[in-house]
């Protein structure tokens, strides 16, 4: 079963490297060799909330920009509102988002241009279809792939 949608190259992989049953963050690692981006997410859920996230990661400015940007948005909002945000996040990549909506991304917004270059998108939708995965799978798998199942 793919887990992540087929928007992100064949190549990327997220993994669940830590339980988040000992108090610590789970974290998800997701790589694209062939644009050398590579994220780890962490994230700390607690009751619904997300307590705490944070990212290692190396690759373009685009990517790495658009996962801190994604960070601060995020962090101390509930798991409902993190996909609400989520949502609007990808409209603004496909040019369909409304001023009011746009609003709601605060400092994100200023990726929007994003749309403009087709290129580009798979960097800045990077960590976000993480989150996206991070939040759907929370204990619920070890591992997540686009890769095809046998």
């Amino acid at each position: 079963m793919n887990c992540i949608p087929r928007s992100l190259p064949r190549t990327a992989a997220a993994k669940r490297t830590a339980t988040p049953s000992r108090g610590r963050p789970t974290a998800w690692r997701v790589s694209t060799p062939a644009a050398g981006d590579d994220i780890t997410l962490q994230l700390r859920v607690k009751d619904g909330k997300i307590e705490d996230a944070g990212f290692i990661g190396s690759g373009c400015a685009i990517s790495q920009a658009s996962a801190s940007l994604m960070i601060d948005l995020v962090k101390g909002r509930t798991v409902e509102d993190a996909h609400r945000l989520i949502s609007l996040y990808f409209q603004m990549i496909k040019g369909k988002i409304t001023p009011e909506e746009l609003d709601d991304l605060e400092d994100v917004a200023a990726l929007q241009g994003i749309a403009h270059v087709p290129a580009r998108v798979k960097c800045a939708v990077l960590a976000w279809h993480t989150l996206e995965e991070a939040l759907d799978g929370e204990g619920k798998t070890d591992k997540v792939t686009t890769e095809e199942q046998e």
